[in-house]
């Protein structure tokens, strides 16, 4: 059955020791999503300011909320081959530079053509952390803690946003581009405190390294020399590895069930959300639209809390389809509120609706197409072609992103809201079946469990 791993878990308890070492290596590891997550919620707060500085126009306010996907396009990719050929937390390193080059631009911009190359600068970054980091929290966590440290990267960005739009509230847009500065910063220094993946050292032969990383990542009495063997023996080391690779059933698999899962999210709508919560709330009627963002950002922030201590209780099937159901509902309330307003109803009539529908949403996402995506894309993929296979999904991911963000306001003046938010609605139905169909649960199995899952299944298929 499509739903289930078969293949039989080979990990002992012991392995797990303290989780302090690891919790404090993926804390410094998430300050690069911090990063990211600060940066799309500063175009909530920062573009109306823009405006009215004369700094952009309203074309190209667009484009400055668009930018960042664009950079993040090219990122992800290049991202997928530095964490091959440099390492996990090299990448991780990288991705302060750009980030504190795309910041400061930002605050120094006299005109439109310095806040899009900060713009870019920082979606550059984002795309680069979007790879990295969930990879390097996967292949560092045991797998009874995988799922929790992985959804810490979406609650890392969900606090970056919260961030974002609370020094929104009192900085200016160029103090709030210093405030983005100080995690790129940061990010540069404390990977100096962290080793590099076990996995990426056994792949390029520096066992007694991979062995040190171990011990630095688990409790002192942990028996790392057993998990490093066991780590070893699930690798494929082949000298090099070829995007041909990807005809072959047990790789083409798990691809296409990223993509898929990184185009639904997309769909869902949530960028279109977060980066235009302004424009939403002021649509609705909402006079302190700043405050609701705040609002959102917060609940958003707790929800992806609950996640975190649910994604290995329930797993990861049943929160993309108890989210994917809640997310279906709140867009289509939404789409009913439009409906009635465009149809003669005021806004005041219609009560706190809209933003009960936007908290809904909130919650849903949070709860599980926020933070699975992507931890699930940095569970599936064997080692050797985790790098390539990650730069594909997040492409996907943020090509579908920079169509989301550029058209929306396009589209919903074109179709109007309501038809707008139905398609979203319809979006975050489909995402329903598909993982209700072909998405397997990985909770509590080994990277290694996961690549013999798919390495049969396909076998199995021939």
């Amino acid at each position: 059955m499509d739903s289930e791993l078969t293949s039989p878990k080979h990990f002992s308890k012991k392995l797990d020791g303290s989780a302090c070492r690891l919790i404090f290596a993926a804390t410094c590891a998430l300050l690069g999503p911090f990063s990211f997550g600060f940066t799309i919620g500063y175009s909530s707060p920062a573009i109306p300011e823009l405006e009215k500085a004369g700094l952009l126009s309203g074309s190209q306010s667009g484009w400055f909320g668009a930018l960042l996907t664009v950079g993040a396009m090219l990122g992800g990719p290049f991202a997928g081959w530095c964490i091959e050929k440099y390492g996990r937390k090299a990448t991780i390193r990288l991705t302060s530079v750009p980030f504190a080059i795309g910041w400061l631009c930002i605050f120094a911009a006299t005109g439109s053509l310095p806040l899009f190359v900060g713009r870019f600068c920082c979606g550059f970054a984002s795309g680069l952390v979007t790879v990295c980091v969930p990879v390097y929290i996967a292949e560092v966590s045991t797998n009874s803690l995988r799922g929790t440290l992985g959804a810490g990267v979406q609650l890392s960005i969900t606090i970056g946003i919260l961030v974002a739009y609370a020094t929104g509230i009192t900085c200016s847009w160029s103090n709030m581009a210093l405030v983005g500065l100080i995690p790129a910063v940061l990010t540069f220094f404390v990977l100096n405190f962290i080793p590099e993946t076990p996995r990426w050292l056994l792949m390029n032969g520096r066992k007694q390294e991979a062995f040190m990383a171990l011990k630095q990542l688990r409790h002192p009495h942990a028996d790392c020399e057993d998990e490093c063997r066991d780590i070893e023996e699930g690798l494929d080391l082949k000298e090099e590895f070829s995007m041909s690779e990807f005809r072959r059933p047990e790789l083409s698999r798990p691809l296409v069930i990223s993509v898929i899962i990184m185009i639904f999210q997309q769909f869902s709508g949530i960028n279109a959300i977060m980066f235009y919560t302004v424009s939403i709330f002021k649509s609705a009627g909402l006079e302190n639209s700043e405050m609701a963002t705040v609002l959102v950002g917060l609940v958003q922030v707790i929800a992806t809390m609950v996640a975190c201590t649910l994604m290995d209780r329930m797993g990861r099937r049943k929160l993309l389809i108890v989210a994917g159901s809640i997310m279906c509902l709140a867009c289509f309330m939404f789409s009913w509120y439009f409906h009635k307003t465009t149809s003669g109803t005021t806004a005041s009539d219609m009560g706190i609706l809209p933003v009960v529908s936007l908290v809904i949403y909130i919650i849903g996402f949070s709860l599980g197409w926020g933070p699975i995506p992507m931890l699930i894309m940095s569970e599936i993929f064997p080692s050797r072609a985790r790098g390539a296979a990650s730069g594909i999904a997040v492409l996907t991911n943020w090509t579908c992103a920079f169509f989301v963000t550029k058209e929306f306001l396009v589209v919903q003046e074109l179709l109007g809201p309501a038809v707008t938010f139905t398609l979203f609605g319809f979006s975050c139905m489909g995402s329903v079946i598909y993982v209700w169909k072909k998405v397997p649960e990985t909770k509590g199995k080994s990277l290694e469990d996961i690549e013999l899952f798919f390495l049969g299944k396909s076998m199995m298929n021939i």
